[in-house]
């Protein structure tokens, strides 16, 4: 169980969850893909990739663009309900991708067979991105950065070593400020975890370098 008392107004704080047991491995299962990370860590650029290169996406715009996100959330509410053992709607996701925040993960049932792109971010741009975002929303007490940090790479420790014990998930790391620099070599790893199927030009030209903004 990840647990803490930190109270602050930000609206990214992981209160606690329970972790599933490990599941058993299960042949012929549906396969799911999954986009998740941090908040802020490049989880909608990374939908609006996959979906440019060819692979549907499970959205419901119920969360519209903004200052913030100005191309979209990308973002399906049902998912915030997998914690209360809603996970119906997964029969829908078979063939997709859907972005799943982190901390929701090990909620997902062992009767699918996932594909998890896991979005990496220099922590100190995923808490400035974070702070304009609560900034913009009027918020003032949005909390230390130093705890904050520390809280989320404790969450990241232990999301990792949790998928990586899943035997029906396969798992691929990318790292957002490498993507933006030199999207190539990212996009071709991207491409050959999805067996190819993806058009890669069109990938790269859904990459806008322009919305790199909240850094250090």
């Amino acid at each position: 169980r990840f647990d803490h008392e930190y109270k602050t107004r930000r609206i990214f704080v992981f209160k606690q969850w329970v972790w599933p047991f490990q599941r058993t491995k299960q042949a012929g299962r549906a396969s799911v893909a999954i986009v998740s990370g941090l908040p802020r860590s490049g989880t909608s650029m990374m939908m609006k990739m996959l979906q440019a290169g060819g692979l549907p996406v499970l959205v419901d715009h119920v969360r519209t663009a903004d200052a913030d996100n100005p191309q979209g959330y990308y973002e399906y509410e049902l998912v915030k309900q997998l914690n209360k053992g809603n996970h119906a709607w997964l029969a829908q996701a078979q063939g997709k991708v859907v972005k799943v925040i982190s901390a929701l993960l090990p909620h997902l049932p062992g009767a699918y067979h996932y594909k998890v792109i896991f979005m990496q971010r220099e922590m100190a741009e995923v808490l400035a991105s974070q702070q304009k975002m609560l900034q913009r929303r009027g918020e003032t007490d949005i909390g230390d950065d130093s705890v904050m940090a520390q809280m989320f790479e404790e969450h990241l420790t232990q999301v990792r070593r949790w998928l990586q014990n899943q035997p029906n998930i396969e798992l691929l790391d990318v790292h957002y400020n490498q993507l933006v620099a030199d999207p190539q070599p990212a996009v071709r790893l991207i491409n050959a975890f999805f067996d190819q199927t993806l058009g890669e030009a069109q990938m790269l030209a859904a990459i806008d370098p322009a919305l790199y903004r909240n850094r250090h």
